[in-house]
């Protein structure tokens, strides 16, 4: 091998090679044409019989040199491998004498005999295969006419010293025109120009040290004229495309069999034979320096193909390495075969020594095929609709905002869907950084996911995922810019990583704005629209925050004037009710005062603003939904997502779904076959993801009911205990048995529901696999479902027990109901099961978020610095970019939903149970402010880029969100009226209270009834006597020396009925108010669907103009019909003026 640009030992100057071509050769370049048209006429001679008597002999054909070859890497044009003279030299020299002797019989023109020349020593000898020597037979007959006409223009044209773009934006590039088109000899004469001037002038400029391999032949002088050494299968098919020969669909059935004959020695190389076997095959006078390149490098060995994707993979020995090696060899020559570059990094090159790196290139032509299948929008005219001005509150709101050139990176655009016919239309100032990498990695990553890599079984195998799955490949990503803790070093583009990193991931930042239109444009619009949603929802949580900390420091303000509290805590009043035992035999009487200090911790949260704020949370969860449908519309508009959803509907098919459907069904709308599976063959499926997930979710409430009989057991345990140790009276004062209860069973409660949803989630996952989704939103949709039907009884039926349960059905004493025959139902204090809600609420909501933010930070940082210990064995070899980001963790296909998951669990506490924790939107803002950091932190340092993939909202989470804010309704409701007793209160104010002056005064006695110790059943009743007759219990029922005693009296109706109607009101109350902001704030702003009327007028207008200005050209400007024309056009554009405003 031989450095690109670098003159060989073996190589001659352009004087030299000039000389020893000719005075003719020197001067004139082979064109395509005419080397086709030398194939079809040059039968047998000496450059054929040599790999002809190779591969008789078994021998994989060599070089004319006789040395071996490399695999090429990329599709680059490869420089010739290192060549054995001697016993070679002569065979040509012999080649060289018996041309000559044809030559003279032959009577041939000059030109022609030039021709076959440059053709024996241009074309490889494996690749003269049947298939293309018969096609070039019939090529010649069609092109040798006219390549003899204008030999003579060509010779003097092709001198001149100047340089030609490859894919000049003011002509089509010939590859991308319609097969079959005639092509006039001018268009074809300028093409062949461009090509020779472009090798022979920029090639040389290219001076840099890199590999170049070579899997076929090249002959000196090819190699003395800088051609292309070599010419594969697919490169053949590209210029005879690009000569619009009519008769080449005739050849593209056999491409396959090209491609796999032709890179079948570079993957012999790269999978088979080990570093010490290989290592002759490179000069070590020419290999490439690793240590010259620099470690940030995001470019090929030649500097200037972009990576755009890597693969890795460790070349093993198990029993099923040889399959492995099968499917990457298939695999990535099917790769090669849809036009994307390849290049291999040595396992030897690698810092751990045994992992290879495929990096992946998407040339121009691949990129712009792929951006009109995807339907990517790209600029035509910057757009002159200003942006929204400062209005006076963002000059306070100053210092959390960030610098323009930031929060607004590019300007805004007027977009059109790309259309490589119409390349001239768009703003293409280069061709490399034209297309944004996050829209470069999503189309490789398309291509990645359909590429075939074999049949097995009799079904057809593709997919990168599939290779991921069986570790035929470790991992597959995309680069990061570059290090996040410095800006990029040319030539490498903008690090926008560093950028986001010091604007976005620092946690100095916490109060700043995100930016977003940043975070769009390096890693897609689904990933930015989850941070826009995390930070709309933190901005609304501001507010609910705000009032939720007023109603609590109001019952802070307020607890030491509360009469019920005064009243249990004076010794003359709650010091003289004996209360009834709290669990059978070994409970004892208690004095009501001992609850004195949890009484007041109760007023905290149960006073009069828990009414005031159900409400107002019910009316904020209203406008938080409607404000973000107004939110979403704008950023639709803002990142052209406004046709997104029909746009993409063809588009989201999943591969896994492809591949296994036998059946196809004509689309009604697009009236093309597709892929079809009838519903019955998954109705087995369904019915078991059911089963499954209702099965998981009974084991989720029989762990709550484990739970619970944990707490009535433990409960007797540590009443005895409390009251036996005397050094426990001074605790005993504020940790009752019933808080001691309440504190462990809800920390078990929580241990408990990470282990079941850890092992609940992996199950999900597969399960919805199974169920064959047809599409990537039907798999996220029924992933969703699952896994949130899962966290919503796992999360909150421990909430919804004590809520709406503990303390309903306990019976009264001597009455008392139990569970499974044995343990006696739970009761609340005196003061309500309000204040045990709270205590579980914050144990749950606050250990989740602690705990996530733990595992989101610690986890990612442990494994990568795990990773890198082991991988950094050899610390004098150089550290790549792709090795860099390979030992960071993956983000995953899931780790999004698993952000949004845990923000609408997050959102359900704030929401389903804030009367009875007004300080739940607080610690939920605290929470996110720090979630938004940490997660900007780990994507940025801490894990891989992802693949960039768009979406136009969040999904299928608003529908949960919205079934969620109208379900919170009902439960505050439920919450304010039978766990809290701001009802029994108010009743007893204007019912039963005789004080006019205090007229609380007296409530606790009211709310407490009497029972006779002597109606205690044997089993029940505490042992040893008593000095009193009497205990109280909590409920409202007769006397023991009323007729219709421990019957409930007219009072318990009373409170029912109260709470009842409390329960309706409320509920009539907010859902009217929710439906009259609904109703009144529209889902789109007025300003932006008049910025989506003028952006559509603009580019039909431009779409116009650029149709009408191609007319013109070719029509001609004085043609009798360009003013018939001209007026259909315009009358058009009126047309679809009118019905844009109309609209």
């Amino acid at each position: 091998m031989e450095q690109a640009g670098q003159q060989g030992p073996g190589s001659a100057g352009p004087e030299e090679r000039q000389e020893a071509a000719g005075p003719e050769q020197g001067q004139e370049a082979a064109c395509p044409e005419e080397v086709r048209e030398a194939a079809g006429r040059e039968e047998g001679g000496e450059a054929a019989e040599g790999w002809s008597r190779e591969e008789e002999a078994g021998v994989e054909p060599a070089g004319p040199g006789g040395g071996e070859m490399a695999a090429s890497e990329g599709g680059a044009p490869a420089a010739p491998a290192i060549w054995r003279r001697g016993k070679r030299r002569g065979n040509r020299e012999g080649a060289k004498g018996k041309e000559k002797l044809r030559e003279g019989s032959s009577g041939k023109d000059p030109g022609e005999r030039r021709g076959e020349r440059r053709l024996r020593d241009w074309l490889p000898g494996r690749h003269r295969d049947r298939y293309l020597e018969k096609y070039w037979e019939g090529a010649q007959e069609r092109y040798w006419e006219r390549v003899v006409k204008r030999r003579a223009k060509l010779s003097e044209q092709v001198g001149e010293d100047r340089v030609v773009g490859k894919y000049p934006l003011e002509k089509k590039p010939r590859c991308l025109r319609r097969l079959g088109t005639v092509e006039t000899e001018e268009e074809e004469e300028e093409a062949c120009r461009r090509k020779t001037s472009h090798l022979e002038v920029q090639q040389p400029q290219l001076w840099r040290p890199t590999v170049r391999f070579s899997i076929c032949p090249t002959s000196p002088r090819a190699s003395q004229q800088l051609l292309p050494c070599c010419l594969s299968s697919s490169t053949a098919i590209k210029e005879l495309a690009t000569m619009g020969d009519p008769d080449l669909l005739e050849v593209l059935a056999e491409e396959g069999k090209i491609a796999n004959k032709v890179i079948d020695y570079s993957f012999q190389m790269s999978e088979s034979l080990s570093s010490r076997e290989t290592s002759f095959l490179i000069n070590e006078e020419t290999m490439f320096q690793k240590n010259q390149q620099s470690k940030d490098s995001i470019f090929f060995r030649d500097g200037i193909r972009q990576i755009d994707f890597v693969l890795s993979y460790v070349d093993d020995i198990k029993k099923d390495s040889e399959l492995k090696a099968e499917r990457r060899k298939e695999f990535e020559n099917n790769l090669r075969k849809t036009g994307l570059e390849l290049e291999i990094e040595d396992k030897r090159d690698s810092e751990d020594g045994r992992t290879y790196f495929v990096k992946i290139h998407a040339p121009w032509e691949v990129l712009v095929t792929y951006a009109e299948v995807l339907g990517i929008k790209m600029p035509i005219k910057e757009s002159d609709i200003p942006r929204p001005k400062h209005t006076p509150i963002s000059y306070v709101l100053g210092p959390v905002r960030l610098p323009q050139n930031v929060k607004y990176p590019h300007p805004e655009y007027f977009t059109a869907q790309f259309s490589r016919h119409r390349q001239e239309l768009f703003l293409i100032e280069d061709q490399a950084t034209f297309f944004p990498s996050s829209s470069r990695n999503r189309i490789v990553y398309y291509i990645l996911s359909r590429c075939p890599f074999g049949i097995e079984d009799g079904k057809k195998r593709f997919g990168i995922e599939r290779l991921l799955t069986s570790n035929t490949y470790s991992s597959a990503y995309p680069l990061h810019d570059g290090q996040y803790w410095k800006p990029s070093e040319p030539p490498n583009p903008t690090n926008e990583r560093y950028i986001l990193h010091k604007n976005w991931a620092r946690f100095s930042y916490f109060y700043k704005e995100q930016p977003l239109d940043l975070i769009k444009n390096y890693y897609g619009e689904k990933i930015g629209i989850y941070f826009v949603f995390l930070g709309y929802y933190t901005e609304m949580l501001f507010f609910a925050a705000v009032v939720g900390l007023a109603c609590f420091i109001y019952g802070l303000l307020s607890m030491d004037h509360n009469t019920s509290s005064t009243e249990i805590c004076d010794p003359e009043i709650g010091g003289q009710m004996i209360m009834c035992p709290l669990c059978d035999q070994v409970c004892d009487y208690w004095r009501l005062n001992s609850t004195c200090l949890a009484s007041k911790f109760s007023h905290l949260f149960d006073n009069e603003s828990t009414v005031f704020f159900a409400i107002f949370m019910g009316i904020w969860v209203t406008l938080f939904l409607e404000f973000w449908k107004q939110r979403q519309a704008r950023l639709e508009y803002e990142w052209d997502l406004v046709d997104f959803e029909e746009e993409q509907q063809q588009l989201q098919l999943r591969p896994e779904f492809e591949a296994m459907c036998k059946h196809r069904k004509l689309n009604a709308v697009t009236k093309e076959m597709e892929p079809y599976m009838p519903l019955y063959t998954r109705i087995p499926w369904y019915f078991f993801s059911g089963a499954t997930v209702t099965l998981w979710m009974s084991l989720v409430i029989a762990s709550m009911v484990a739970v619970i009989v944990y707490r009535l057991s433990v409960f007797a345990t540590f009443a005895s205990f409390m009251e036996s140790d005397a050094s426990l009276k001074q605790v005993k004062s504020f940790l009752t048995p019933q808080i001691a209860t309440s504190l462990t069973g809800s920390c078990l409660n929580f241990i408990v529901i990470l282990i079941l949803n850890f092992f609940y989630e992996r199950i999900s996952a597969w399960i919805t696999k199974m169920e064959i989704p047809r599409t990537y939103q039907e798999y996220e949709s029924s992933l969703t479902l699952k896994m949130f039907l899962f966290q919503f009884v796992n999360f909150y039926s421990a909430c919804f027990y004590v809520a709406f349960f503990k303390g309903k059905f306990v019976g009264y004493p001597g009455g008392y109901t139990y569970l499974f025959n044995e343990w006696r139902g739970e009761e609340c204090d005196p003061g309500g099961c309000l204040i045990e809600l709270t205590t579980q609420l914050t144990i749950i909501m606050t250990g989740k978020q602690i705990f996530g933010n733990i595992k989101e930070a610690i986890y990612p940082l442990a494994l990568n610095w795990w990773r890198r210990r082991k991988a950094r064995t050899n610390s004098e070899k150089l550290y790549s970019r792709w090795e860099q980001d390979h030992d960071l963790e993956s983000f995953g296909p899931l780790g999004l939903f698993y952000e949004y998951l845990e923000t609408v669990i997050q959102f359900g506490f704030v929401t389903l149970f804030v009367a009875s924790f007004p300080l739940a939107p607080l610690l939920a803002l605290i929470n996110n402010i720090v979630e938004i950091r940490v997660d900007a932190w780990k994507l940025t340092t801490q894990y891989r880029r992802t693949v960039a993939s768009k979406a136009h909202s969040i999904g299928v989470w608003q529908d949960i969100l919205y079934g969620m804010a109208v379900l919170s309704v009902a439960t505050n409701a439920f919450i304010v009226a039978f766990t809290s007793d701001i009802i029994p209160r108010l009743v007893y104010y204007y019912a039963y209270s005789t004080n006019t002056t205090q007229p609380m005064r007296g409530y606790v006695n009211n709310s407490l009834s009497v029972f006779l110790i002597a109606d205690f059943p044997n089993h029940t009743a505490p042992s040893g006597k008593r000095d009193f007759i009497t205990c109280r219990y909590r409920d409202y029922r007769h006397p023991p020396d009323d007729e219709n005693k421990y019957f409930h009296n007219m009072q318990f109706w009373h409170v029912l009925a109260a709470k009842m109607t409390f329960i309706i009101v409320m509920e009539h109350v907010v859902f009217l108010v929710k439906f009259l902001l609904a109703w009144m704030i529209p889902d789109v702003p007025k300003h932006v669907v008049e910025r989506i009327k003028r952006e559509k007028l603009m580019t039909i207008k431009i779409l116009h103009d650029f149709e009408l200005n191609k007319l013109k050209e070719n029509l001609g400007i004085n043609s009798d019909e360009l003013a018939k024309h001209v007026m259909i056009e315009e009358n058009k554009a009126q047309l679809a003026k009118s019905t844009v405003y109309s609209s």
